[in-house]
């Protein structure tokens, strides 16, 4: 399934998000993860539970039943399941068959999110979670903030695309975030086992207008744009703006942003997006999270109108490919190659 070879879709054993934890709450939270239907709920304990979404009885959404004392009691013909997805009651019969049970999902609260495990469970490892020290997520003095959550009509290799390859700020963004040398200066890219770091450095670029319209400087600046992508589906990213190096303000800070963009594949056909900032001044966090509305519709539209391309068109025989697409032809191998150690059945 484009882009990776056919038959392939996502990884498997891995952490990714499905909720904001400040979403979860003593309700059911009904979500897809890798095309099958997950209920999520927060125990009574504060614990978080995920279990599979569909009822075994008559394959009725549990999203749309009720739960009580941690119990969801189908809302079609009564069956109850405990937390840990043991059906413990079925109207009108003593005997439970062993087959009536819920898959329970390794689930867990990790800085702002909530992340479920959809492969193995003898492998769901908390230390596979991206380090929150190393996002910027714990950085001393922060603030951190869920701002969005949208559901795209487009796969979630779209939108990691989009994530990997920055130069389209550019363009996409020319009217929030971005300058021309987004596309023109080079990237420095590291890697580290499950990790793609990139970096641009520009020197003397004009200033974008989210620093025109926020801080009201209209002149040149320095600038440092990052993005760090933790397989198989969060990106940290920042950029730091500084007076340039000619100015009377010479390495001054002008601005700084750290951003989160958590991307889930939900179906073959649509995922989650879960876009969240942090910073050392809630004033900024509230008016970016104003601002960037914009900029972040501007990338659920290229995703998702990609997807309708490809729906019409079919999946392409070849595609173009230009220097700059280093990063997400490395993000696609990375992806590939964790996807082909899963069917080979590697550990």
């Amino acid at each position: 399934m484009y882009p990776f070879k056919e038959g392939q879709f996502a990884v498997r054993n891995g952490w990714y998000v499905l909720a904001f934890a400040e979403d979860l709450g003593p309700n059911l939270l009904s979500r897809w993860l890798l095309n099958e239907p997950v209920v999520l709920f927060r125990r009574q304990d504060g614990e978080p539970v995920a279990l599979s979404g569909l009822c075994p009885h008559r394959f009725y959404p549990l999203g749309k039943s009720k739960l009580q004392a941690d119990v969801i009691t189908c809302s079609y013909h009564g069956f109850a399941f405990d937390a840990d997805g043991r059906c413990v009651n079925i109207p009108g019969q003593d005997n439970i068959p062993s087959s009536c049970a819920l898959r329970r999902y390794p689930v867990v609260q990790h800085g702002m999110w909530i992340w479920v495990w959809p492969g193995d469970p003898a492998r769901a490892d908390r230390r596979l979670l991206p380090d929150l020290v190393d996002i910027g997520h714990d950085r001393p003095g922060f603030l951190v903030q869920p701002f969005y959550f949208h559901e795209l009509k487009a796969r979630y290799q779209l939108l990691n695309d989009n994530l990997f390859d920055l130069s389209h700020l550019a363009f996409l963004h020319a009217t929030t975030i971005g300058v021309g040398a987004n596309a023109t200066t080079p990237e420095e890219l590291t890697e580290e086992p499950g990790v793609l770091r990139s970096r641009r450095r520009m020197k003397n670029c004009p200033a974008p207008p989210v620093v025109k319209q926020t801080v009201g400087y209209d002149g040149p600046i320095d600038q440092v744009n990052g993005m760090d992508f933790y397989a198989p589906g969060l990106h940290a990213g920042f950029a730091d703006m500084y007076y340039p190096e000619w100015h009377t303000r010479a390495g001054q800070l002008l601005r700084k942003a750290q951003v989160f963009h958590a991307v889930t594949p939900a179906t073959h056909h649509s995922c989650y997006y879960f876009f969240g900032m942090a910073s050392d001044d809630a004033g900024q966090l509230a008016q970016m999270k104003l601002y960037l509305r914009q900029t972040v519709s501007e990338d659920i539209d290229a995703s998702e109108s990609i997807e309708q391309m490809l729906a019409l068109h079919g999946e392409p025989a070849r595609e173009v490919v230009k220097f700059s697409d280093r990063n997400t032809i490395r993000g696609r191998l990375l992806l590939q190659k964790m996807m082909e150690a899963e069917a080979a059945g590697a550990h």
